[in-house]
């Protein structure tokens, strides 16, 4: 039996990937990410995980059903409404990093290679983690979102405006 010696896990950090693509000016496809990740000799992808805050538990109901459909694991939280006393505006937030690193130590044997979406400082030490584990780590962000320490600490880092090619969401 064959075991690929490249066993790829991808974790998307939804809410962190809205705002870096509305930054760009445009959306990457879910279904191009999977194959442009994929793609390559030896390539095996055992998971593929989305995380995303919603407004209530009927949000983005048929987004989800899609992703599913693609291979993704789905993960969600409702979204938390705070107050900026600096901004004087509220603001809505679902964080769900602490559900990315569970799921990412909790399949952590399954894989040797990771592709984060997300600009967030907060992996940092969960990265550094992994790496000591030899897992292979690579970042994909954009300028101006990513945190020094997470691009500091990862193997590879990817502005997604270098693949934007091979991932934007393209109407048909």
């Amino acid at each position: 039996m064959f075991v690929s010696d490249n066993r790829l896990s991808i974790f998307v950090d939804g809410n962190n990937m809205f705002y870096a693509q509305q930054k760009n000016g445009w959306f990457f496809d879910p279904r191009r990410v999977l194959e442009y990740f994929k793609h390559g000799k030896g390539v095996s992808l055992v998971n593929a995980f989305w995380y995303t805050g919603l407004k209530d538990s009927q949000d983005q109901r048929g987004f989800r059903d899609a992703l599913i459909s693609l291979g993704y694991t789905v993960r969600t939280k409702i979204l938390k409404e705070y107050y900026d006393d600096v901004s004087g505006r509220y603001s809505q937030k679902a964080n769900l990093d602490i559900e990315i690193v569970v799921d990412m130590f909790c399949t952590c044997e399954q894989y040797n290679r990771v592709v984060l979406f997300s600009g967030d400082g907060d992996f940092e030490r969960a990265i550094e983690l992994l790496r000591a584990k030899n897992t292979h780590i690579t970042v994909v962000s954009t300028d101006g979102m990513i945190a020094r320490e997470l691009r500091n600490v990862t193997d590879c880092y990817i502005d997604l405006n270098e693949i934007r090619d091979n991932i934007e969401k393209v109407d048909y």
